[in-house]
């Protein structure tokens, strides 16, 4: 017969596995472990893709290694879905379903940092130009991260109970990756998931550091293009021509008025000409010029009138010059939505990082302009929401702050590279125990 210090000792036990801190705490240890005798090879796998980056579209070597990544953790994996995409479900008895998503596009930019394992990569893009290429928007921390929550996860499946979707996305960079998957049918093939969750790396905070946006967290992106068009001649005699280089010049101009004129100041927007092309040589009118714009805005009404605008004053630009009508063609396929996180999973999440990190390391931020297709995701109402990751050294972010500091490098630029073992680490444990949380045992 049991003693009574034997039966209390059980039900301590008992009441103690009941308690979900405790067994947070259980997951947390468990995690921390598989994290520590993975971490040597998470960083070598984040080393090999920031030395041998693809261009969107282009992600063939990538989509390979991590769906090979993806098998060896225990995924049943399908690769080329939707592009180069990758999928890979880990089933672990009844329960939900949690998606969780990287990026694995690198970007047109030759890389500066001078890092042993830079990339020195060039290719051709589709327009026959060559470029180099990067990781230069942390794709390679994300891809990092997920391959080390999905091998920590595999390993710990005493503690949770559900579904993982693991998504490999192409094509971030050009907001068409998550859009294919989507349309090849996701969802359908592999169960709408009941969450969605993904991480983006940050380069101007330190590791250790997430934060967030509860709602409204990035912003809908649209692309214009704009063909001027004039009537060529030579540039001593204006007069018998029609010159598109001062029509787009007006246009350029008159298109600063939708954000300061006729949208609601209450309501962010953004109008830039990222790019101008026209003519040949110095005497030379040109027959033609093109413009390419960016278009962020936060709600579709705002996005609906700003296309608007901009090809009625492109139009009107042109009457009053005399000039044929301008072509204005908006990219269906390079719009993205909004994204914007689910309230109730963001205070789930976050409740959970903060007693994880600390209060003080789960920080908000306001919402952004930039943008990113993940928004996608929220198709047919599941909730998501993407946090973001502080990659850069203590040291350097502290220097930083120091009056005369240059600024950080940001996102997309030449010179930008993460603190890989510290972020890599934060991250897989900040995702792997989100996930968790989401899939409770029975």
């Amino acid at each position: 017969m049991p003693t009574r210090a034997s039966l209390i000792a059980l039900l301590t036990v008992s009441l103690m596995s009941a308690n979900p801190l405790f067994a947070q705490s259980k997951a947390k240890f468990a995690v921390d472990a598989q994290i520590d005798a993975e971490l040597p090879d998470l960083v070598k796998l984040y080393k090999h893709l920031h030395e041998n980056p693809e261009l969107s579209l282009q992600e063939q070597q990538t989509s390979a290694r991590m769906a090979a990544e993806l098998k060896a953790a225990g995924f049943e994996v399908t690769a080329k879905f939707g592009g180069h995409g990758v999928v890979g479900v880990l089933k672990n008895g009844d329960g939900p379903t949690v998606l969780v998503r990287a990026d694995m596009d690198g970007l047109p930019i030759i890389e500066k940092t001078g890092l042993p394992y830079a990339s020195k990569v060039r290719v051709r893009n589709k327009e026959g130009v060559e470029v180099g290429v990067m990781h230069a928007c942390g794709h390679d921390v994300h891809m990092s991260c997920l391959i080390g929550a999905a091998k920590a996860l595999a390993a710990t499946k005493d503690h949770w109970q559900g579904t993982l979707l693991f998504v490999a996305q192409p094509a971030e960079e050009v907001v068409a990756g998550a859009r294919a998957m989507l349309d090849e049918g996701l969802y359908k093939k592999f169960g709408k998931p009941d969450f969605a969750l993904a991480l983006h790396a940050d380069p101007l905070k330190p590791v250790g550091v997430i934060s967030y946006t509860d709602g409204l967290a990035l912003a809908n992106s649209d692309t214009v293009d704009i063909t001027v068009k004039g009537k060529g001649g030579h540039g001593a005699a204006p007069h018998l021509s029609i010159d598109p280089i001062v029509l787009s010049a007006r246009i350029i101009l008159d298109l600063q008025t939708i954000v300061s004129r006729e949208v609601n100041p209450l309501d962010p927007c953004v109008v830039t000409v990222g790019s101008i092309h026209g003519g040949t040589k110095h005497n030379i009118i040109p027959n033609e010029v093109k413009l390419q714009l960016t278009v962020r805005t936060t709600k579709p009404e705002v996005r609906k009138d700003v296309l608007e605008a901009i090809a009625r004053i492109a139009k009107a630009a042109a009457v009053g010059a005399k000039a044929p009508e301008p072509e204005v063609v908006v990219s269906e396929t390079q719009f993205t939505p909004a994204t914007v996180n689910d309230s109730a999973l963001v205070k789930r999440t976050t409740t959970l990082l903060k007693g994880v990190l600390g209060d003080k390391n789960v920080q908000t931020r306001p919402p952004m302009m930039g943008a990113e297709d993940f928004g996608r995701f929220s198709k047919d109402g599941v909730p998501i929401f993407l946090f973001f990751l502080g990659s850069i050294s203590q040291e350097k972010y502290d220097a930083s702050l120091k009056p005369g500091a240059p600024a950080l490098p940001g996102m997309h630029t030449d010179a930008y590279y993460p603190e890989p073992d510290k972020a890599i680490r934060v991250g897989v444990k900040a995702m792997s125990l989100s996930v968790i949380d989401l899939l409770p045992k029975k």
